[in-house]
């Protein structure tokens, strides 16, 4: 029977907790766009369904924190204000760029929550299984991403990385810090 050490469950808590606020603020910034500069009621009827989901996943990482009294990142306000331009600056570049910055994150999730899953043991069975939904979540996000219209062809390759690398970066970050 695998056991998992308290401070990785922690990490874990602490990391989870900052990119699915880190979703919210993204999707935040998109609507922001959508109600101002960019008219889609498509697009924006689609970021309002995914959002749904991000709250839902924010709010029981939330509740972790305060449960097992974990500090959240210290980067929290940082990575607010970065989700928010990303969500907003992607937006104004059009709704291949909007929905890409989804894919690109949901990827990026999708292995980090299956690193996550293959780690936790039989001490953690509520966690775990709320993780493998949140997955399954983040991956039909993905899915619509690209039925809507995602691409990483041409520049949206490079948007691809940049968008990645952040991800990744702010994960490494969050999980000590």
């Amino acid at each position: 029977m695998k056991k998992i050490n308290n401070n990785k469950v922690e990490e874990f808590i602490r990391v989870d907790h900052a990119g699915e606020r880190g979703a919210v603020k993204i999707y935040e910034g998109q609507l922001l766009a959508l109600n101002t500069l960019v008219k889609d009621e498509s697009l924006k009827k689609t970021i309002e369904e995914m959002k749904v989901h991000e709250k839902e996943h924010c709010e029981f990482f939330e509740n972790e924190i305060k449960k097992r009294n974990i500090k959240p990142t210290k980067f929290l306000p940082l990575w607010d204000l970065l989700g928010v331009g990303l969500g907003f600056g992607s937006t104004l570049l059009g709704k291949k760029a909007a929905m890409l910055c989804t894919a690109s994150v949901e990827e990026v999730i999708d292995k980090h929550y299956l690193n996550q899953i293959n780690q936790l043991g039989s001490n953690e069975k509520k966690l775990k299984s709320k993780i493998i939904k949140f997955r399954n979540d983040e991956l039909l996000h993905k899915d619509i991403a690209y039925e809507k219209g995602a691409t990483k062809k041409g520049a949206y390759a490079i948007l691809d990385k940049i968008i990645k690398t952040g991800s990744k970066i702010a994960i490494n970050i969050s999980e000590k810090i």
